[in-house]
């Protein structure tokens, strides 16, 4: 059987799954009827949102598919909107999904812990498997048609540009979808917190602040579909460049090619089966400890991952000693056992980035705690110590990373790399049910706290919910370390196609060259101009919603004392529009970016130096990019946690000074979190996607 059925099959696997389980979610007592009327209007805010944002998108997603089309054939075209459309899709079932099992888990809260842990991760897992499975059908089944059906050669100029411009119609959906989201989530947030925690001096989730619907709609918006987007397309990147790479790469594999070019998806979907089996280990011990629960199912994927990669690998390459390209790099080629490890090593690194992001963004250890600390003596020196550990956050991924490459490029060189990060995306099923359960658990508490329900059942979401907040940062942790070996794997296929495109071109990469030096510089400004224009939004947003509560408090007294309900609907229509409006002009920048650089760069200083602007230019969005996303989302988490530590009785508990403190920095940390810092994740791919296409369209 062709490899890539197999790869099709367990993308099918995944999407029973997520029905089965679905039903199960669904099957399940939404609670009494005050419940149901809060969770509906949530529903039909994030409906609304995600309807107006895509309809705003597909304007974009329609002009990008004709110019592919014109510039690459309609082939290309077709891929760019099989990525497009499925990635919409990925996005819209996790926030359907989640906007229905958060009432659920809330209810379920109510008879205990395990019952409330299990509905929410229910829901994640759901989430997880559907974005896994879409992403592995999309690639699989496309690389299937055109080779198997078409009966064209997998390193076909027209398969290769096909895989990239899926890539590319992935990446931009995504980048809409998670900035819009993110935009939306922290202006609703933190309006939300600025007028009804510090000025009014009510509780979190309180029913009477305007506000507080659109947060938990933001939550879903943000926080569900967008990291489902995001994940699915740099699933689909990650996958698609290491197919792309191999083609490019690797010329004397004869009749190996094929399974080659097909093992990563044989990959990704055994580990798909993995993360179906890890699932079902996520389960509260006689400690009742959240955390330890969700890594029973993470280790248990993927220890079942290293010998299902063993044999997923022996199986297409029909042995683990066959040598394959002993004439690339100059490095001896590589077998399948070195494939194995550098699978392996991704793997290691995965587990390690999650670590060392829980270390930094959970209440457990030194970070948040210092933060929490630092609160005592005010918002200043809050806000000072959660900045440094931001600094600080960035030191040990990068490390591990580096670690990586170095370890991966001696194994099997460039494509070592590309099966490391490969590795790293083909445990996405699990790490997006981890993520998601956050959405689903920080919503079921609103609804709790809305809903008047007991105490008991607040505590038990809360310590949910606590531990969604560090699900959140680890998963974005992971997305952005797999985002940057995935775009070194996009810059390595970029230098490739460079030289089969234009073969009598000398380009001089080397440091003298100052056209270098000027794209290394262009290249790392972009994520921080690209994050200033994200907070710049959110800032500008959260004014609005600040006004706009303001306003509903001083001209309806009623309000406060509970005799009338805010208008709920006003501040999400106007947080949508604002989010809607502010998403435009950010997420255009790095697609427009590599091909002003290339054209500006021609007419000065010709063709060859403005292709080495523009690989430069990769390198600078590579190295600025993960640095940017790492510390705004490990510091932001740090920051979130360090006000909920002290809101558990620490340092004064809530009301105190401290607390107001935490809430300032808290109120900084949650655009660098969930806005900015998790947009530069498709931000660096979706740059180098767009200099491969542009690359594409000069040589045509």
């Amino acid at each position: 059987m062709s490899l890539s059925l197999i790869a099709i099959i367990c993308g099918l696997l995944a999407v029973i799954y997520g029905f089965v389980t679905s039903r199960q979610v669904l099957g399940a007592s939404a609670g009494n009827e005050k419940m149901q009327e809060i969770a509906a209007a949530i529903q039909e805010g994030a409906s609304a949102y995600l309807g107006r944002q895509y309809r705003a998108i597909a304007i974009v997603g329609v002009v990008v598919a004709i110019l592919v089309g014109w510039f690459l054939g309609v082939t290309s075209a077709v891929g760019f909107v099989i990525g497009a459309l499925l990635s919409g899709v990925a996005g819209y079932i996790g926030m359907n999904i989640s906007v229905r099992a958060n009432v659920r888990t809330a209810a379920a809260a109510q008879t205990g812990l395990q019952q409330g842990l299990t509905m929410a991760f229910r829901a994640g897992a759901i989430t997880g498997m559907l974005v896994a499975g879409l992403a592995l059908l999309a690639i699989s089944c496309f690389f299937y048609f055109l080779t198997d059906v078409q009966g064209m050669r997998p390193n076909d100029r027209h398969v290769i540009d096909a895989l990239v411009s899926l890539a590319f119609g992935a990446s931009l959906i995504s980048i809409f979808a998670r900035l819009g989201g993110g935009i939306f989530t922290k202006a609703a947030d933190v309006g939300a917190d600025l007028v009804g925690k510090v000025e009014a001096g009510i509780p979190e989730d309180d029913p009477r602040n305007p506000a507080v619907i659109a947060d938990n709609v933001g939550d879903n918006v943000g926080d569900c579909a967008g990291m489902a987007a995001d994940l699915f397309e740099t699933y689909v990147v990650t996958v698609g460049a290491t197919m792309v790479l191999i083609a490019l790469l690797v010329k004397s594999a004869g009749d190996l090619l094929m399974p080659l070019m097909s093992l990563p998806l044989l990959i990704g979907g055994v580990c798909i089966i993995t993360s179906i089996i890890g699932t079902y280990a996520v389960r509260l011990g006689s400690s009742n400890n959240i955390m330890g629960a969700m890594y029973k199912g993470f280790l248990l994927t993927a220890i079942l991952s290293i010998p299902a990669i063993w044999l997923s690998i022996s199986h297409a390459l029909g042995g683990m000693e066959t040598l394959i390209g002993a004439d690339l790099e100059g490095n001896g080629g590589f077998t399948g056992r070195t494939l194995f490890y550098c699978s392996l090593l991704g793997l290691i690194v995965t587990a390690l980035i999650i670590w060392i992001t829980e270390y930094y963004t959970s209440t457990e250890y030194r970070p948040v705690r210092s933060i929490a600390k630092a609160s005592e003596t005010g918002h200043g020196t809050n806000v000072i110590q959660g900045l440094a550990i931001s600094l600080e956050s960035t030191a040990l991924p990068t490390l591990v990373i580096c670690a990586g490459i170095i370890i991966a490029h001696q194994l099997a060189g460039l494509i070592g790399i590309a099966f490391a990060a490969t590795a790293m995306l083909a445990l996405a099923g699990m790490v997006v049910a981890l993520d998601a359960y956050g959405p689903v658990t920080d919503n079921a508490g609103g609804i709790a706290e809305m809903a008047g329900m007991d105490d008991s059942v607040r505590e038990k979401t809360d310590a949910l919910d606590a531990v969604g907040n560090t699900t959140k940062a680890v998963t974005k942790g992971y997305a952005i370390g797999s985002a940057g070996l995935a775009a070194l794997v996009l810059f390595a296929a970029f230098t490739a196609d460079l030289r089969e495109f234009f073969p009598n071109l000398t380009v001089n990469f080397s440091l003298e060259n100052p056209y270098v030096i000027v794209g290394l510089l262009l290249g790392a400004l972009l994520p921080y101009l690209f994050g200033a224009m994200g907070m710049t939004a959110v800032g500008r947003a959260a004014g609005e919603v600040v006004k706009d509560v303001r306003e509903q408090f001083k001209n309806n007294p009623g309000i406060m004392t509970y005799e009338t309900k805010p208008n709920y609907a006003r501040t999400v229509d106007l947080v949508t529009k604002a989010a809607i409006k502010e998403m435009i002009i950010p997420s255009l920048l790095p697609v427009l970016a590599p091909i002003v650089v290339y054209f500006v760069i021609a007419m000065v200083a010709g063709p060859a130096n403005a292709f080495a602007a523009v690989g430069a230019l990769l390198l600078g969005v590579i190295v600025g990019g993960l640095f940017v996303a790492i510390s705004m989302t490990s510091g932001g988490g740090a920051w979130d946690n360090a006000k909920k530590y002290i809101e558990d009785g620490h340092h004064g508990g809530k009301g105190s000074d401290a607390h107001k403190a935490a809430v300032t920095g808290d109120t900084v940390g949650d655009p660098y979190k969930d806005t900015a810092g998790p947009a530069v994740n498709p931000m660096i791919k979706i740059t180098n996607i767009v200099a491969l296409l542009l690359l594409a369209a000069l040589a045509a």
